[in-house]
């Protein structure tokens, strides 16, 4: 019997304006625009570094914990940077708020939280080279 083999392609992220939570992963974050559906609503696929994929696609209801870290299900996209200052002071220019300092990461290193433009939750993660994720 052959292996079966796993990778990630895309996350999917339902968005109250899907136009404008694209146009933010654009400039915020620098994603590439993959594809988009040319339909109305409208559904974008968008590329991160690393291959890592987002489809944003229109959301039919929302709730008001999005941001919360604690509730079930995908909560979170940490995005690894060299350094944590850095990154922080480049979205900065471009618009993210951060409410909260770095805090120790599980694994080793720091993680810095934030939201996008619909109070989705992101983090910025820098791993030293002892960490177990190196």
């Amino acid at each position: 019997m052959s292996e079966l083999k796993f990778s990630v392609e895309h996350l999917g992220l339902p968005a109250r304006n899907t136009a404008a939570l694209k146009d933010w992963y654009v400039r915020v974050l620098g994603a590439k625009l993959r594809f988009d559906n040319g339909q109305n609503p409208p559904a974008f696929f968008l590329e991160l570094g690393g291959g890592l994929m987002i489809e944003i696609y229109a959301a039919n209801s929302s709730v008001k914990d999005t941001g919360n870290n604690s509730v079930a299900g995908w909560r979170h996209l940490a995005l690894r940077v060299d350094t944590i200052e850095a990154a922080q002071a480049e979205l900065a220019r471009r618009g993210v708020s951060f409410t909260e300092p770095p805090k120790p990461a599980g694994g080793g290193g720091r993680v810095l939280f934030f939201a996008d433009l619909e109070g989705n939750l992101l983090h910025l993660v820098e791993r030293p080279k002892e960490s177990v994720f190196h």
